[in-house]
């Protein structure tokens, strides 16, 4: 396999339909009847309305002769639609390249045309590599919308009786039900509050900007010496309320209330 070149192109990062046979060993000729067959399914579908110009757009380039001739540039979403009718070896190398190369664009195009992987292990390390990377990036944008949503609290009747602004670790809440942490972040995960990201238990949107939790981050070092950096979560009196009144509904009630239960049976 050769470079592969990403490129800008009106706002659209796309690399070259000619770049892309060379790459997979295809002739550029066959990839363009392919690439024509696949816009021509999308233009037909009647079920979803796809915009083939959000994979593939039409362009020209001239040969030696001076005669202008078709080509496509393709988006990520076009690499990624030839990479599917590819098996194999072959496949797995394409797609290294072009998820390394579209990823890294913004720092190599000054720099001249990204390497692709040349073998097989290098290519599965490379998909690793930018799989983390967007595992990463969405855990941190998850992580910023609780924190936009809780700067944002929804104003009511509850606000005005809730005037403390103290905030407890959910093991606080959790030991007064006679559970562990881990317990309890279990059973909220199980009733739709929130999910598990990572190591990070976050909130389920629908509960962002309601004044439940404070979240906040802190600087860290890893034993490697690495800076790194994670987010605690603390739930405020008005969370407390409402995990109270949730959990009332499922018959699941802190340890002192079920004492006064148990004696008034």
């Amino acid at each position: 396999m050769d470079e592969l070149k990403v490129f800008e192109r009106d706002g659209i990062d796309v690399v070259d339909s000619r770049d892309v046979a060379q790459m997979i060993e295809k002739n550029h000729r066959d990839l363009m009847r392919s690439i024509h067959s696949y816009i021509e399914a999308m233009r037909k579908s009647t079920e979803r309305n796809f915009a083939p110009s959000d994979f593939f757009i039409e362009n020209t380039y001239k040969d030696s002769t001076g005669r202008s001739l078709p080509c496509y540039l393709l988006t990520k979403k076009g690499c990624d639609m030839v990479a599917n009718k590819m098996t194999g070896e072959k496949g797995v190398l394409f797609t290294a390249a072009y998820v390394t190369a579209f990823e890294k664009m913004r720092d190599t195009i000054t720099n001249g045309a990204l390497i692709a992987p040349k073998d097989y292990p290098s290519a599965l390390r490379a998909l690793a590599d930018a799989e983390e990377k967007r595992l990463a990036l969405q855990a941190k944008n998850e992580q910023q919308a609780q924190m936009i949503g809780e700067l944002k609290p929804k104003a009511d009747y509850t606000d005005r009786i809730l005037k403390s602004k103290g905030v407890v670790p959910i093991t606080a809440i959790a030991k007064d039900y006679g559970m562990s942490g881990n317990e309890m972040n279990k059973l909220l995960h199980s009733l739709g509050v929130q999910y598990r990201m990572g190591d990070m238990w976050l909130l389920y949107r629908c509960y962002h900007g309601k004044g439940y939790t404070h979240s906040e981050t802190f600087d860290f070092k890893h034993q490697d010496g690495t800076q790194d950096a994670r987010m605690t979560t603390k739930w405020t009196q008005k969370g407390r309320l409402f995990l109270y009144d949730l959990l009332k509904e499922h018959g699941v009630l802190p340890v002192i209330e079920r004492e006064d239960f148990d004696k008034a049976q």
